[in-house]
């Protein structure tokens, strides 16, 4: 791009002052003739010299619309201004581009198609290209700035971008320093040295507001340890010759450290008592001197103040610091004010949601006396909502009066509607399949309408359901579902999976709820369901019946048809300041089930729930979560061995909510070991793991509780969607009757193991069983059939194998050795780490956790993840 001719180098000057006869245009296109003049002072009729024409070439240039200006007809006073018009842009291009994306380069830069071209604006793009990447720690980059030529006057702008390599911060210096280390300095600051440990991490990069900001809070963590001297006398950042690092140092005087004095409280609000107030405050005389106490005891009378109704108090902490004592004595003054009463309540932003969805969740209205909990809760309640963008707050107006406030509630509408087709794999379900569809702010109502159909080789349902949460707009929610589930419980032998048996669900459940109070609420329900619980064909008989020596006593016992009829309550209370993804606050909900109003099913269950959140400051978010139940069975006393409550009505342990163990891991179960037959026909258990049938039998009662706490990462994990965690869990399922032994060897051993016999001398056995003691039965050839221990000959009277004959083996399928375990409340325990990540495939959680304690029989399980890919 050449530059401009000057403004006088086309101009001849006359020699004396002229009259301008005729004054003409020459060379535009685009711009009529009346308005290229009219950007100059040149008229016919006025004199003109040579400084005239000059000015006239200059205002001609400051227009930026012409790429060559001159002037003719000097001589004559036939003046024509010959201009050639800037050309107009088609295309702006840039090349090279990585870090960033086009996109946003556009969004920053003034040129654009259909503009008119300039080398001003050209520049300018350039200074805030090269900006735009010195922001991202790019001071490397260069802007090389290219113009094509087309027909008609226009032209396409390139700008090829040489990114380079990301600055990043190789060293930070601290001068000065003599009470904290300069690693403990340095942990403060929000920018990090470049490290292999930090390659996903942000905070590396140099950006010069990042400076600013890290000598805050270097001036933030001194005046928390009562160095209220200290100040950062320099800071300065050099880039080192091939501009890939800075090093950064900082100069600091610390100053001596204070404690704070006498603290007071002056109050012009009279129902304020100014001694209570003083006392109730977290900072102490005698204490070291922490700035961060005295920004929360200001929140602390601020809110005070809004309790009672003044919603604009001014609290001012006066500072009466002595250097001799090195103490640092605070009075905290309250301005005097009236109470506050709510003038109006404005709702903006909301375009589909309707305002009363919105005016229900405020729990203020018009006229009331303002209340600074009650903002607080109302802003609490719609961000639960789950209908707006994040962190919205309610801002506090004055009113039309000094005791008037308007609470303004500016909302940005997120999309409610979800239509979602997904595919995955998870260590529970293996591969699954799911397409749901929600809509959860139905015609701008607060409605929750929701379909939903799930398929893997763990489970199989179709859903439909509706909640109205505000009944004819009272504060009553009413609801209901339909359902079809399908589940398959099975066991592994080895790596060969085993159906054990299916249960298909088809019911419906109502469902209304209404608050008692502000946090507390109850709730009722009523279902009915038709169970079918069926068995894998190994399992019957021929005649349809269960099988017994091979689907195990158990599997009988559930085995059938039913219909579950239930009605349940739950009583709630919920302080969380998020439903979604809360940080603070507690739940607490205590419900029960009772199963026997009609139907063949009766029983009472009971489940406790419980949970506390809290900010642990600088990120960290901990969580306590707590859990128990209990089944009672209302039906009469069973046979022998047999368990009151069914097999799929119990509760169960496991993966996911027990992490550490594999699915159904925990507590209650039969454990079938086969027996091996060796050459010599001797038979012994198998200790070969892959061949042991694992059956868990859920639990009349369990309890599970987990604390943990969620880590911030730096803003480029984040950018991530990295969300990792570390826990501990601790739990039990157990309380379930031992049941029967499937194989029964009374018949063939008494007590004290001597061998019972028939009459006529053949041992008194079971078809195809085996001893305790792991023996073969023989049959007898012949017509009878008989069996005995003896492989050759038949047992005597005192049991001593007499003859001969040799006998054939009477065993024909797989027998078992049958163990009964976990069956106990001692704890089980498990510690990790977890990770969430909004990855490209769609959320993904994995967690790696170690049992720590277990009982014998549970079945542990160190990494398990989940992973689907919407599409």
């Amino acid at each position: 791009m050449t530059p401009a001719p000057g403004p006088a180098a086309n101009a001849d000057k006359p020699s004396v002052g002229r009259t301008i006869r005729t004054l003409r245009v020459e060379g535009s296109q685009r711009i009529e003739g009346e308005t290229v003049l009219s950007y100059t002072k040149l008229r016919v009729g006025i004199p003109y010299t040579a400084e005239t024409l000059d000015q006239a070439l200059k205002d001609l240039q400051a227009s930026d619309l012409f790429a060559d200006y001159s002037i003719a007809g000097v001589e004559t006073g036939n003046i024509v201004l010959r201009v050639r018009e800037n050309p107009i842009i088609n295309r702006v291009i840039i090349e090279g581009n990585k870090a960033l994306k086009s996109d946003k380069i556009t969004k920053e830069i003034k040129l654009a198609p259909r503009q008119i071209f300039t080398r001003t604006a050209v520049r300018q793009d350039i200074a805030r290209i090269i900006e735009l990447y010195r922001r991202q720690g790019r001071f490397a980059a260069v802007i090389d700035p290219k113009m094509v030529n087309l027909d008609q006057n226009r032209v396409d702008v390139v700008f090829e971008v040489s990114e380079g390599p990301k600055s990043k911060v190789r060293q930070i210096n601290i001068l000065g320093n003599e009470v904290f280390s300069d690693d403990q300095i340095r942990g403060q600051m929000a920018t990090k040295q470049s490290r292999l440990f930090r390659l996903l991490s942000s905070a590396t990069s140099y950006d010069q507001d990042r400076l600013s900001y890290d000598q805050q809070k270097l001036r933030q963590f001194y005046l928390t340890q009562g160095y209220a001297d200290f100040r950062v006398t320099s800071a300065v950042a050099e880039l080192t010759p091939d501009k890939k690092d800075f090093i950064i140092t900082y100069v600091v005087e610390e100053g001596k450290r204070y404690k704070f004095g006498d603290v007071t409280v002056d109050s012009q609000i009279r129902d304020f008592d100014n001694t209570k107030l003083a006392a109730s405050l977290p900072l102490k005389k005698g204490d070291w001197y922490n700035a961060k106490l005295v920004e929360d005891s200001v929140d602390n009378l601020s809110q005070t103040a809004g309790l009672f109704g003044y919603a604009f108090t001014e609290v001012n902490p006066e500072f009466q610091k002595d250097a001799e004592t090195l103490t640092m004595g605070i009075n905290f003054n309250i301005a005097e004010a009236k109470r506050t009463y709510v003038e109006r309540i404005e709702i903006n932003g909301n375009t589909q949601t309707q305002d009363k969805v919105v005016r229900r969740e405020i729990r203020l209205a018009e006229g009331d006396a303002f209340n600074s909990f009650q903002v607080k809760r109302s802003q609490d309640r719609i961000n639960s909502l789950g209908y707006f963008a994040d962190k919205m707050e309610i801002k506090q107006l004055p009113g039309s009066a000094p005791d008037r406030v308007i609470l303004e509630t500016n909302l940005e509408e997120k999309s409610t509607g979800e239509l979602q087709l997904s595919a995955g794999y998870s260590s529970l379900e293996r591969f699954i399949i799911q397409a749901n569809i929600t809509q959860r702010n139905f015609r701008g109502k607060g409605q929750e309408l929701r379909a939903g159909v799930n398929y893997s080789s763990y489970s199989k349902s179709v859903e439909l359901g509706f909640t109205e949460p505000y009944l004819f707009d009272k504060n009553i929610a009413i609801g209901g579902d339909i359902f079809r589930r399908d589940y398959n419980s099975f066991s592994y032998s080895g790596n060969d999976r085993q159906d054990n048996y299916s249960q298909v669900s088809t019911g419906f459940q109502l469902r209304t709820g209404v608050p008692l109070t502000e946090f507390w609420s109850l709730s009722g329900r009523y279902g009915l369901s038709y169970d079918q619980v069926s068995l894998d064909g190994q399992y019957l008989n021929a005649d349809g019946s269960c099988n017994v020596q091979a689907a195990t006593s158990y599997l009988c016992d559930a085995y059938g048809n039913r219909w579950t009829s239930s009605v349940g309550y739950s009583l709630s209370r919920d302080t969380l300041n998020s439903r979604l993804r809360p940080t603070a606050g507690s739940r607490f909900s205590f419900s029960q089930d009772f199963a026997g109003l009609g139907g063949d099913v009766k029983y009472i269950r009971t489940r406790l729930e419980g949970a506390k959140y809290a900010n642990l400051g600088s990120g960290f978010i901990g969580s306590i979560i707590a859990e128990g139940g209990y089944i009672h069975s209302l039906e009469g006393r069973r046979k022998a061995g047999e368990d009151r409550v069914r097999l799929t009505d119990r509760f169960y342990l496991g993966e996911p909510q027990f992490r550490g163990f594999d699915i159904r891991g925990v507590g209650p179960r039969i454990l079938l070991k086969p027996y091996d037959t060796a050459a010599d026909g001797t038979q012994s258990v198998s200790t070969d793991p892959n061949v042991v049938r694992d059956d868990a039998l859920g639990g009349h009662a369990y309890y599970l509780a987990r604390a943990e706490i969620e880590i911030p990462l730096g803003s480029g994990a984040r950018e991530l969607g990295l969300r990792p965690s570390i826990y501990a869990q601790v739990g039990s399922l157990f309380g379930v009757t031992k049941p029967r032994p499937t194989y029964s060897y009374e018949q063939a051993v008494n007590a004290s193991g001597v061998k019972l016999f028939n009459p006529d001398g053949s041992p008194t056995l079971l078809p195809n069983q085996l001893t305790q003691g792991g023996q073969l039965i023989y049959t007898t050839p012949g017509a009878n059939g008989a069996q005995t221990f003896c492989a050759v000959g038949t047992p005597d009277a005192k049991g001593a194998c007499v003859g001969t004959t040799v006998n054939a083996k009477a065993l024909n399928g797989t027998i078992y050795q049958e163990s009964f375990l976990g069956n106990s409340a001692s704890p089980r325990l498990t510690v990790g780490v977890g990770v969430n990540w909004n990855s490209p495939f769609g959320p993904l959680r994995i967690d790696v956790a170690k049992a720590l304690l277990k009982q014998k029989g549970d079945d542990p399980k160190l990494i398990t993840f989940n992973v689907g890919t919407q599409f």
